[in-house]
Order: structure tokens, then C-alpha cells, then sequence
């Protein structure tokens, strides 16, 4: 089966309500055809059902930057993938480092989000990551995001791991205008694609998408797309102006 490429934006903890949907509509009738190329938005919470409503008709997917693993009751704070789901948004960001760093989320809580994501009909994106300082003290960084990805999509069934887009992000590149260079990029993607295939076998892994992200910019993107192993990226900064996102998906 042949991967539709993505290219996803994460805005993290930016825009209004207001600001959001004139996003949208700035972008929505600029896009290629969802069956040549996806394009997707993680918004926060707050713009995503204005969003939907702005994008109806258009090849643009929103996303949820994150959910809980449980689909209702009492937890102060948190957003059921029940509700996601009944809102209209079908996919969601899970694992960010942001969230591992600042929430301190872990590879368990991680695997219950992604089960209970596909649960409830949503498509996880599952963010994996490493260190610069792990790269140069041992050069084993590749290891370790293998290592989370086995633990993150622990207990997965065939048909569930076909649903899961997983998105490779070296944290030292994450905001801070250092990207990988693309051989690095698609040396994480493919060693991250050879753990699938260790775990679900060789079908299964060649149709699920692995991404990169990490200060992706219009510049980078194309020769980051040209490798074997990259579906796609996963955007920041540059996903906040629609200008560049443009430039990006249209690359």
C-alpha cells in the first residue's frame, strides 16, 4: 500500500479562537488534494471545534495536542477522547518531549493515551525523540528512541499500529532553528520503521507513516520529504504563519 504523505503543524500554546479560524481560511483552499498529500493542524484545545467548522469541505485535518487516557470522569483538566472524537477532530498528538519534559509524562502514561486514542477513533501521532548530548557522549540516541517506541506502542494489534503515524523528533532540534541534517533524519526514520517491522512484521511497517519534525522550515522540507523513510513532517514555528505553512505544504 502506498503512504499518503502529512504534513502536520503544531502550534503548541498559540493563537486565539479569532486567530485560528482566519487561519484557516487563509489556508484552506491552497492545499494539495488529500489523496496526493494530507495536511494537517494540532491547535489548542479551545480553537479546535471553530476550526472544524472553518475547514468543512477542505483537504485540512485538525488535531488534538493531546488527550487523556480515560474517556470521562474526574480529572480536573484533562480532554476525553470521547469528546474529541464526537467534536469532529480525528486525530492527536501524543508523547510531544514538551509534554514528557514540562508534564513529565512517561512512556506508560503514553501507552494508555495511545490505546485509549484508538479506542475512541482517533489516530494517534506518537512523538519520539533524543538528546544532542546522548548523540555525542555515545552516539547511541537512535537506540534509545527505539527503545521508547517499543514501549510506547507496547501491546498494539496489527490493525490498530496501522492507524499510528509515529514522528521522530531529535529535542535538541525542537525551536531551536537546528535541524538534522536529512541522512540523520532518515537514519532515526528507518531504524524507527525497522522496529515495527521487528515488532508487526515487514507489511505491516511499510504502511505506517514515520515523520520528522524538529525546525523543519520551507527550505529544509523538500530534501527532508526525498528520503526513503520520511512520510512527512511535523512542523512548528513555521506552521504558526500561513504564509510559510503554505510554502511548506506546497514545497
Amino acid at each position: 500500500m502506498m503512504r499518503i504523505p502529512i504534513i502536520a503543524g503544531n502550534w503548541k500554546m498559540h493563537k486565539t479562537v479569532t486567530e485560528a479560524v482566519d487561519f484557516v481560511n487563509q489556508v484552506k483552499d491552497q492545499l494539495p488534494p488529500a489523496d496526493q498529500l494530507q495536511t494537517a493542524l494540532a491547535a489548542p484545545t479551545l480553537c479546535l471545534v471553530p476550526m472544524v467548522q472553518a475547514a468543512a469541505g477542505s483537504p485540512l485535518k485538525l488535531m488534538a495536542e493531546n488527550c487523556y487516557c480515560k474517556d470521562a470522569g474526574a480529572y480536573t483538566g484533562e480532554t476525553s477522547p470521547y469528546a474529541l472524537y464526537q467534536a469532529g477532530i480525528h486525530h492527536v498528538l501524543l508523547g510531544h518531549s514538551e509534554r514528557r519534559k514540562y508534564f513529565h509524562e512517561d512512556d506508560d502514561l503514553i501507552n494508555q493515551k495511545v490505546g485509549a486514542a484508538l479506542r475512541n477513533g482517533l489516530c494517534p501521532i506518537v512523538c519520539c525523540d533524543d538528546t544532542m548530548a546522548r548523540r555525542i557522549a555515545a552516539d547511541d540516541q537512535i537506540h534509545w528512541a527505539v527503545n521508547r517506541i517499543l514501549a510506547d506502542l507496547k501491546g498494539l494489534s496489527t490493525e490498530d499500529i496501522c492507524k499510528v503515524t509515529v514522528a521522530y523528533e531529535p529535542s535538541w532540534a525542537i525551536g531551536s532553528g537546528q535541524s538534522a541534517d536529512p541522512n540523520q533524519a532518515e537514519e532515526g526514520c528507518y531504524l524507527i520503521r525497522q522496529t515495527i517491522s521487528d515488532m508487526y512484521g515487514e507489511d505491516v511497517a511499510n504502511n505506517v507513516r514515520v515523520l520528522y519534525g524538529g525546525s523543519v522550515t520551507p527550505e529544509n522540507t523538500g530534501a527532508m520529504m526525498a528520503q526513503a523513510d520520511i512520510d512527512g513532517v511535523l512542523v512548528g514555528t513555521d506552521s504558526l504563519d500561513s504564509r510559510t505553512f503554505l510554502e511548506i505544504v506546497n514545497h
